[in-house]
């Protein structure tokens, strides 16, 4: 199996950012919607939505 090499979270620079991915409206999948760091006590993200960067939003679990 190849080992991925995720960018240090410059933010932390202890954890890695981890990529999400998601689907869209229609149902095709979004690869690297959102990077998430792998630190659970910095919490630093970066997502795109419908075009727009957004940085460091509360990041909470889907009820779905």
């Amino acid at each position: 199996m190849e080992q991925m090499n995720w960018p240090e979270c410059l933010k932390c620079s202890t954890g890695v950012l981890l990529p999400l991915s998601d689907y869209g409206r229609e149902g095709s999948s979004i690869h690297y919607k959102a990077w998430v760091c792998s630190n659970p006590d910095c919490g630093f993200n970066i997502r795109i939505d419908n075009g727009e960067v957004s940085l460091g939003k509360k990041i909470a679990s889907s009820g779905k």
